[in-house]
């Protein structure tokens, strides 16, 4: 089981964008949006002033480095918010946090055979996937750069923690889950709803 994604909310996108790609050494992948009625992604070499001319409205932004894959999407938040982490899981693990999904009667959503979305009940949502090839081969990338913490303000972080250890099966210690080779941590004096983006530590 390892984290490998984080999925942010923010209006303030470009500024986020910019942090991670300037301050902290992340790729962009892609962004991704419509000019008109027509979905088009634009992958580097287009500046938001070329992007702004053809009239480019955002859905999202796509960041990558190691191990680490993160978008961030348009919205109402000035502080980032978290919609949902992606998680992935062995075969049997997979299946198994599903059945406890299902036991605790939370929503499940299946895209395709593409993506699974599992509310957590804490207020974000996980994006549970089985091995896949191309997951192995960020995780592979590592040695660059993997997320050894992940902090979010949360209304009740108890609570939360503890809704995304059972889900996941996870270790949780106070206010923390282990989710393979990283710490999420719900910290005081967060939003109900989507917790906040308040820490990341990479190694």
């Amino acid at each position: 089981m390892q984290l490998f994604h984080y999925h942010l909310v923010t209006n303030r996108v470009r500024a986020v964008e910019a942090r991670y790609l300037a301050k902290l050494g992340f790729g962009l992948v892609a962004r991704y949006g419509r000019v008109e009625d027509e979905h088009r992604g634009y992958e580097p070499g287009m500046s938001w002033e070329e992007l702004d001319r053809v009239g480019f409205k955002l859905r999202l932004s796509e960041l990558e480095r190691g191990a680490v894959n993160v978008v961030v999407q348009p919205g109402q938040w000035e502080i980032p918010r978290v919609d949902h982490l992606g998680v992935v899981l062995d075969d049997e693990a997979f299946t198994d946090t599903l059945v406890r999904a299902d036991a605790l009667r939370l929503r499940i959503q299946e895209h395709g055979a593409r993506r699974t979305f599992v509310s957590t009940g804490a207020g974000m949502r996980l994006e549970l996937h089985p091995p896949r090839d191309w997951i192995a081969e960020l995780l592979e990338a590592g040695a660059d750069l993997s997320l050894a913490e992940l902090h979010m303000k949360s209304d009740v972080p108890a609570e939360k923690a503890s809704a995304l250890a059972v889900l996941l099966d996870a270790p949780i210690a106070g206010n923390s889950v282990t989710i393979g080779e990283t710490v999420v941590k719900f910290v005081d004096g967060g939003p109900q709803g989507r917790p906040e983006l308040y820490a990341e530590l990479f190694v």
